[in-house]
């Protein structure tokens, strides 16, 4: 079966532009449903769900089997493809003062297509009161954490130690940093511990030279994502927080396709 861009196009439209159609297919992508049954479980009257799953069988998203509605195969792929596309818009817009006016170029294609893996996060922003919120907040999650990837486009006074104490417990860190600031990470480190960690294999940096235009670290319990302004100024009033494991992957996956292609 081929399906013209147009017919694609038009289908699309046709399901975007009315929530009742998209929970409709939402039901039936779970199990074949009656129209009680829709009516029951989306609190949409009669006329409504009949109306539209007479349009949606008109259009060849649905069929009907023993007074029961089933998706179609391909509306199914389509449907799922378009609240895919409909949850990325979402996020972005709740969290549209960190997105907006803001240089995305570093993130990956496949950290793009999978944005919505950072559905649960917090947005931390500093105040007049907590102009050090941001970094207090890192730096938490950084003072409890055994094991740390991260990418560090500025030197912050306190990471050489942050980053030592980390490995005195017998931790773990992994950084990618530009080659300007690299011999200051090293060097604000104890010596010894740091070469015990490097032995161990416990204490890796990579050294860029190109710049790195995001901000990103990867602790037992919550990674946090920044990102630099069109300007080429870093936002330290803004950072995306979040313990899900869904945006831990996320995080180490942008950060593995960082550290191999800089």
């Amino acid at each position: 079966m081929i399906i013209s861009q147009y017919s694609l196009d038009n289908d699309i439209k046709f399901l975007a532009k009315s929530e009742i159609r998209l929970k409709i297919l939402s039901e039936l992508q779970k199990k074949p449903k009656s129209v009680k049954e829709l009516v029951k479980i989306t609190n949409i009257t009669y006329s409504s769900i009949s109306s539209n799953l007479s349009k949606l069988e008109e259009h060849n998203h649905i069929t009907k089997s023993k007074n029961k509605y089933c998706i179609n195969p391909l509306s199914e792929i389509c449907f799922k493809n378009l609240m895919e596309f409909k949850r990325s818009i979402d996020l972005i817009n709740d969290y549209n003062d960190f997105w907006d006016k803001h240089d995305i170029e570093q993130l990956s294609i496949n950290s793009i297509q999978n944005i919505t893996d950072l559905k649960d996060s917090t947005l931390i922003e500093t105040t007049p009161l907590d102009i050090y919120k941001t970094h207090n907040t890192i730096k938490e999650h950084i003072l409890e954490t055994k094991n740390m990837k991260a990418i560090f486009p500025y030197l912050h006074p306190e990471y050489p130690q942050l980053i030592e104490n980390i490995l005195k417990r017998e931790g773990s860190v992994e950084i990618v940093v530009p080659k300007s600031m690299s011999k200051e990470i090293i060097n604000g480190i104890d010596g010894q511990t740091r070469k015990n960690a490097s032995k161990e294999g416990n204490f890796r940096i990579y050294a860029v030279k190109n710049d790195l235009k995001l901000y990103l670290t990867i602790c037992d319990d919550a990674m946090s994502l920044g990102l630099f302004k069109n300007d080429n100024s870093f936002d330290q009033n803004r950072l995306l927080i979040s313990a899900n494991e869904k945006s831990q992957k996320w995080a180490r996956n942008l950060f593995e396709t960082i550290k191999q292609n800089m």
